[in-house]
């Protein structure tokens, strides 16, 4: 059976927009000292991850964050992402030292911490302090 571009419009137009949503639920933002205020002062879920580009153990990090991110229990997860060589106030305001660091906070309080971690199954446990 073959199908039209006019039949698999419709179909199209679905697919992206799932996907679209998708990226919404688990979309990073960048570190704002307002933003992070804010999400803490209304007692939201937050997941700060510190990285640099050239950081490879970011990269390792990174299929981690966002297969975790793609669950639907992190939706309402507030996700903040801070640039290690360019935030050094957002890096002193979160005490953070080194890139790939990974902060949990829940109800305006930090619940979990690495530095450093690639393990899948030990960034989960961090992610689930959230729930």
């Amino acid at each position: 059976m073959i199908l039209s571009r006019r039949a698999l419009a419709p179909l199209f137009l679905v697919a992206t927009t799932a996907f679209g949503l998708a990226q919404q639920a688990g979309m990073k933002k960048p570190f704002s000292d307002a933003a992070f205020d804010a999400a803490n002062k209304a007692g939201k879920a937050i997941f700060v991850e510190v990285h640099a580009p050239w950081c490879p153990t970011c990269k390792q990090q990174a299929p981690h964050i966002s297969q975790n991110l793609a669950d639907p229990k992190f939706k309402n997860i507030t996700v903040f992402s801070v640039d290690f060589d360019s935030q050094k106030d957002a890096l002193r305001k979160l005490g953070a030292s080194r890139q790939s660091t990974l902060i949990a906070f829940k109800g305006g309080k930090e619940t979990a911490r690495s530095v450093g971690d690639t393990n899948g199954a030990s960034i989960k446990t961090l992610m689930d302090t959230l729930l």
